[in-house]
């Protein structure tokens, strides 16, 4: 894993300072070397996080008659295939690093070569005979990469920061990207915080030449249009699901330096290392979260894993101190504003696998949106389901049965129950039906911005951007299958995979691989029928009874339960604000940055202080304005100080 950067420029050559000053910014990415290079209009930097082939995977990499350079952030995980593939069609290889396969693919392939790979990359390739520069992303969006234009001068880099190294960039955020965030939880690709600054979509390349500028989908999220009453032999199904996660964990293991692994006390993780424990020569390493809050730990699920797989095993504690202390490093790292602290202890987490000498571990994420896992996949049904009989005073009942965490969460069922069915305002056809109440909640904190912010994120539509960019044939697929794909082209790949997800490992120089993102897995799980993902409110149904007999069945047969973290509690102590929140949030401070409304701010900061924050909604709205004006305080004026105890 590591960080990558570069610039073109056709009509000077990029100097050196610059690129230097761009990779000097993601030295957290990639702590164990930095590399430039430059010819013509083309300059390419590389900081490098050394995994596969330590001494002989050095970038930036060029082929070996000089005509193709290459900077790559990620890893190939079957590019020992590939380069079976590759010396049979006559192909010599001087490294053992999968970055020269890379090289090599495209000599062979072309810009087919993307959908050989199997793996969480961006690249930035330079041709030198076509004079052309190719830019892309994995299919789902595990790795970031970000470009803008000045003039006819293009740059790119792995994080919006590296590119804020070239004084030429401005810097003012994103109006479309902040109405997306106070939605759907994170921008909408192309879309990002920064005005100018783009992000490219996953599972799309960017070629730019002499010609212009090409932006191509290799890849994307595809449902079969079936029956779902299709008989299927389900045993079957369950031995073949089980066979394909345990190749998938097999060649994500691949590493030259030790891999650990996440360990919630969930399923998904669960699977994961029971899969290393039972099924490969790896040893297992787990590391987990806990918190002093029983609202949010999940220790005594995790000891119970580590009691079932006799795994050398640690923890870390989070407590609201902790994350007040750490959230304005979160939001640097990010580099876009958060409605959640859910982050911050994922970074916490990072830091203690790197202190415990790691630099790769395996993750759970993804196993929801591509199994069916989350409640909301789970409200969508019920909504659809019951939409005949609007008028019914028993339906929101079966919100306590959907959530019943939230019993511990003072007032976030009332607040749930009341919104639960009113807040579509979309048929059940609809796109956007399932994400309605998050987009709905979470919107709310658009009216603690000015009124002329409100004006600006009123010209833009978070629902319509989604919409616009769905494939032809989604109107044709199930329901579940629609929601699936919306779900993993927003929170997914937009915030859990980003600002939860590479950017908090990142941050520590860790590596998260993701065996239940291998495109084999998605496809497989795409043609199941619906009722092998979800049956009445039982989720994930094939995916427990594939590894049933090898889970304790508390483990087996518990319920998803949300990630989550103290929010604005986390900010306050004793009925006050925080020192360093108190100056950030005071009205000099937000006047100054014109973004939101000091007095609706003062008011929401109150109410939270003295414990009257309701449900979800004032807590998102919190956390949301908190994290942007950090952003502001850290990228659009940079001059302006945040307190070191931030």
């Amino acid at each position: 894993m590591c960080g990558i950067a570069g610039v073109f420029d056709p009509r000077r050559v990029p100097e050196r300072a610059e690129l230097d000053a761009m990779i000097g910014t993601l030295s957290h990415r990639g702590p164990d070397g930095r590399g430039t290079w430059i010819q013509g209009p083309i300059g390419l930097a590389h900081a490098r996080l050394a995994i596969i082939d330590p001494e002989g995977g050095a970038q930036p990499m060029g082929s070996a008659d000089g005509q193709v350079q290459l900077v790559f952030n990620g890893e190939i995980f079957n590019y020992i295939e590939l380069r079976t593939e590759l010396r049979q069609c006559g192909h010599r290889f001087a490294t053992d690093s999968d970055t020269e396969v890379l090289l090599q693919a495209y000599q062979a392939w072309g810009d087919a070569f993307l959908s050989r790979l199997n793996g969480q990359f961006a690249l930035g390739l330079w041709d030198a005979r076509r004079q052309r520069l190719l830019l892309a992303r994995d299919g789902v969006g595990i790795r970031p990469l970000f470009w803008t234009r000045v003039g006819q001068r293009l740059a790119f880099a792995s994080e919006a920061k590296a590119l804020f190294a070239l004084p030429e960039v401005p810097r003012a955020l994103d109006s479309a990207g902040l109405a997306a965030t106070f939605g759907w939880w994170a921008p909408l690709a192309p879309h990002t915080a920064f005005e100018g600054i783009h992000c490219l979509p996953p599972g799309h390349c960017f070629a730019i030449d002499a010609r212009g500028q090409t932006l191509t989908r290799w890849w994307d999220w595809d449902f079969p249009l079936t029956d779902p009453f299709t008989p299927v032999d389900e045993d079957a199904l369950a031995d073949e699901l089980h066979a394909l996660l345990v190749d998938a964990v097999r060649l994500q293991l691949r590493a030259d330096v030790p891999v650990g692994a996440y360990l919630s006390g969930g399923l998904d993780s669960s699977i994961l290392t029971t899969i290393i424990r039972r099924h490969t020569d790896a040893p297992l390493r787990s590391f987990s979260l806990t918190f002093d809050d029983p609202e949010f730990d999940e220790s005594e699920h995790q000891q119970r894993m580590v009691r079932h797989l006799d795994t050398q095993h640690s923890s870390i504690g989070c407590s609201r101190h902790d994350i007040a202390t750490a959230f304005a490093r979160t939001v640097w790292h990010a580099e876009t504003p958060l409605v959640r602290t859910a982050p911050t202890p994922m970074l916490r987490l990072a830091d203690s696998v790197r202190a415990a000498g790691y630099k790769v571990v395996l993750t759970g994420e993804g196993a929801d949106e591509v199994f069916g896992g989350y409640d909301l996949f789970k409200e969508a049904k019920i909504r659809r389901f019951v939409a005949q009989r609007p008028d019914s005073p028993r339906r929101a009942r079966i919100v306590e049965r959907l959530y019943p965490w939230l019993a511990r969460s003072p007032g976030g069922a009332n607040a749930l129950s009341q919104r639960f069915f009113t807040d579509s305002r979309v048929p059940g056809h609809d796109a956007v039906f399932a994400h309605q109440t998050r987009l709905s909640s979470t919107r709310r904190a658009w009216a603690f911005f000015t009124p002329e912010r409100q004006q600006a994120l009123a010209r833009h539509d978070p629902a319509g951007q989604l919409r616009a960019q769905l494939p032809e044939r989604f109107d044709q697929w199930l329901p579940m299958a629609r929601d699936q794909y919306v779900e993993a082209h927003t929170l997914m790949s937009g915030y859990l995979l980003a600002a939860q997800g590479d950017r908090m490992a990142m941050a520590a120089s860790i590596e998260g691989r993701y065996p239940f993102l291998d495109p084999r897995v998605i496809a497989f799980a795409a043609r199941l029928p619906p009722r092998l993902k979800m049956r009445g409110l039982s989720e994930k149904l094939l995916l427990r009874k594939a590894f049933a007999h090898e889970l304790p069945p508390q483990i087996g047969r518990r319920t998803k339960q949300p990630y989550r973290s103290p929010d604005s509690a986390s900010f306050f102590h004793n009925g006050q604000p925080l020192p360093w929140v108190a100056e950030l949030l005071s009205d000099t401070r937000v006047r100054d940055a014109g973004l939101f409304d000091a007095p609706a701010v003062a008011r929401l900061s109150a109410k939270c202080a003295t414990g009257r924050a309701t449900g979800f909604a004032d807590n998102m709205a919190f956390v949301g304005v908190l994290s942007t004006m950090l952003l502001h305080a850290q990228f659009v004026k940079p001059a302006t100080p945040v307190l070191e105890n931030a």
